[in-house]
């Protein structure tokens, strides 16, 4: 185990009061949730820490709900490597630089384990002893690039066939320094009440939008579980997050009994929608994610076999539902029955 900060006096020679760390997750959106329990790790672990965070402005106002984040560092990577000759992208990078480096760190983590992280980790100031951490190898599945380790004081070797969530949870505790707590909780919490209008009914809210098209579940497949939902007294609501999924959920709604499709909101307001509904069914995707991370009862479907490496495990609330070249739904539909009776769990 990699020697690091530790919420034991003297068990360390960096700083152990209220240590200053940054988290390096700059996307995608379900990246960045699979993030969170990572970070509520060490406000366990460290109770005087004080975490920022480095990620795409677009994701920010999600982080924002992630209890325990001290300062949130937004960046436009994306959108600035597409002109980066540009006065504004000039402009709005030095802005970013000063940001991040306006304070020093006593532990960088790099989360991400690509280049683009590696530069944000390389920028951020470091404490006196403060050293910055990264992975040490590709995990299965996963993107991975040598500058990463390259930038890293201390480069973590991680088992490579493990979740998405655990990566980042092994990461962070060889780094500081402390053992993992067997809870695996996300802090993602509503700020606020929904502006979304409360159905008649209790709302199932179904997530038909992927940003891979073979990821989709055919529409027939949506009407026939929609009319079992209302059969069972729950109404739908159909999410959107572009003009061609947008299409897709109002040709679907005019199939479905008792569906509502939802106006485009911002990442934030979609949290503070999804947690009042009874619950979620999903594709793979970041909004799917999110379901889990506030523990409503969900349902993932899968046709490849990655739910080993993204999906929800362990959870009596959510499971993963993985068939080719699609789940059934009846499958889909005996995993609702089972997960919506289920008892809260964190």
């Amino acid at each position: 185990m990699t020697q690091g900060l530790s919420a034991e006096p003297g068990a360390s020679g960096v700083a152990t009061g209220s240590p200053r760390i940054l988290i390096v997750k700059l996307s995608s959106l379900g990246d960045v949730v699979h993030a969170m329990p990572a970070l509520q790790d060490m406000r366990r672990a460290l109770p005087g820490a004080q975490i920022d965070w480095v990620v795409e402005r677009g994701f920010a106002p999600l982080v924002q709900r992630c209890e325990g984040v001290r300062r949130i560092i937004p960046c436009e990577l994306r959108r600035w490597r597409k002109a980066p000759l540009a006065a504004r992208t000039r402009a709005e990078w030095r802005a970013f630089r000063e940001d991040l480096q306006r304070e020093a760190y006593d532990a960088v983590i790099d989360l991400q384990g690509l280049s683009k992280s590696a530069l944000v980790a390389w920028l951020a100031r470091l404490a006196p002893g403060g050293k910055r951490y990264a992975l040490a190898n590709r995990t299965d599945g996963s993107g991975y690039e040598a500058p990463t380790r390259w930038v890293a004081d201390v480069a973590v070797r991680i088992e490579p066939h493990i979740h998405a969530v655990q990566r980042s949870r092994l990461l962070c505790a060889q780094a500081l320094g402390y053992a993992l707590p067997a809870e695996e909780v996300y802090g993602l919490h509503p700020a606020a009440a929904s502006t979304v209008a409360p159905s008649a009914r209790p709302c199932v809210a179904l997530v038909h939008g992927t940003s891979r098209a073979d990821k989709e579940w055919p529409v027939a497949h949506w009407v026939d579980l929609a009319a079992r939902l209302d059969a069972a007294g729950l109404d739908v609501a159909l999410l959107h997050g572009n003009d061609a999924e947008q299409r897709r959920s109002e040709t679907m709604a005019r199939a479905m009994g008792h569906a509502v499709v939802w106006p485009r909101l911002s990442l934030d307001a979609l949290t503070d929608a999804l947690a009042g509904c009874a619950g979620v069914i999903g594709v793979d995707s970041g909004l799917s994610h999110i379901a889990v991370a506030l523990d409503l009862p969900h349902v993932q479907l899968y046709n490849f076999d990655t739910a080993w490496r993204t999906g929800p495990v362990g959870h009596a609330r959510q499971r993963s539902v993985y068939a080719q070249p699609a789940p059934r739904v009846d499958a889909v539909w005996q995993a609702w029955l089972a997960v919506s009776t289920a008892p809260e769990s964190r």
